[in-house]
């Protein structure tokens, strides 16, 4: 009688359908709340455009401290009124601040910044990316941030992903204010230590990434009737908190994030043939929703 018993349990089984594979996704939605943390309101820059679209950029003080303390003394100071997105330029960037104005900046205002470009390795807790890296001798994630480093030379840098938010400069020495800003459409990982890196996009890229594409050198926008108006550009903590947006990061020390890179890397649900046993730094995402 067990026999029978056995027998069957193994017919059972054996018609049984395997077990689901897992995706990138299913890690995502299966999180604990533990493993997200909520980016201050004061890291959170929103920018509104006066079609009624909304971007939202999340702010990088321990990357760029000065650059990031212009920014905010900007936002506060409403330096933006009047601004422009005034460039976009195909597989490249989206430009937008104060073009060719006289337009004073508000006070705290740094006009001169140090070239944030690189910060030291020190104090920073990193999550390795677990495969090579073509522009660094190391590449992982700081705080949900995708960094690029050399421990041996005690660097790192925010890596230039799709998303990210540079400031807009001349020609070396000048550094930018932060006036200027413009989100890669691309990732333009060899602009990597080269310019200062404020921030990313975590919210309305489409928004940047599906306006028209100007038609001059750079990407420039022709003439003034093309150019995309700003309503207004404000820090969260500065909303009130009825309008305030929230968002929260995937914390990249915790074992969803572990996971998450992992399968990123090695892809095995159904779609796959086989996994490629790598991941490009920029093909990551570190992980940001925003709460209701």
């Amino acid at each position: 009688m067990r026999a029978l018993l056995l027998l069957s349990a193994a017919l059972v089984l054996a018609g049984a359908a395997p077990p689901k594979k897992l995706t990138p996704t299913d890690i995502l939605n299966g999180a604990p709340a533990d493993a997200w943390k909520q980016i201050p309101s004061d890291d959170l820059l929103v920018m509104d455009l006066k079609n009624g679209e909304r971007v939202v950029l999340q702010l990088a003080p321990q990357f760029a401290p000065v650059h990031v303390a212009n920014i905010r003394a900007l936002a506060r100071g409403n330096y933006w009124d009047g601004a422009t997105i005034y460039r976009v330029q195909d597989a490249y960037v989206v430009q937008w601040g104060q073009n060719d104005s006289e337009k004073g900046f508000p006070a705290g205002v740094v006009a001169k910044p140090p070239a944030e470009y690189t910060r030291p390795t020190k104090d920073l807790a990193t999550t390795p990316l677990g495969s090579p890296d073509p522009y660094a001798p190391g590449a992982g994630f700081v705080d949900g941030w995708p960094v690029a480093y050399s421990l041996k030379a005690g660097w790192a840098n925010l890596a230039h992903c799709y998303g990210t938010v540079g400031v807009g400069r001349d020609l070396s020495p000048d550094t930018g204010t932060g006036g200027e800003l413009y989100a890669a459409i691309n990732p333009l990982r060899h602009l990597d230590r080269n310019i200062a890196v404020i921030g990313r996009v975590i919210d309305g890229m489409g928004n940047l990434s599906s306006l028209p594409r100007g038609t001059e050198a750079l990407g420039f926008y022709k003439d003034k009737s093309m150019y995309v108006p700003i309503a207004s550009v404000r820090l969260a903590s500065e909303m009130a908190a009825s309008d305030r947006p929230v968002y929260e990061y995937m914390d990249t020390k915790s074992a969803s994030f572990a996971k998450y890179l992992k399968l990123r890397a090695n892809r095995h649900d159904d779609f796959y043939i086989r996994p490629a046993g790598g991941v490009d730094l920029c093909n990551v995402n570190p992980p940001v929703r925003k709460k209701s």
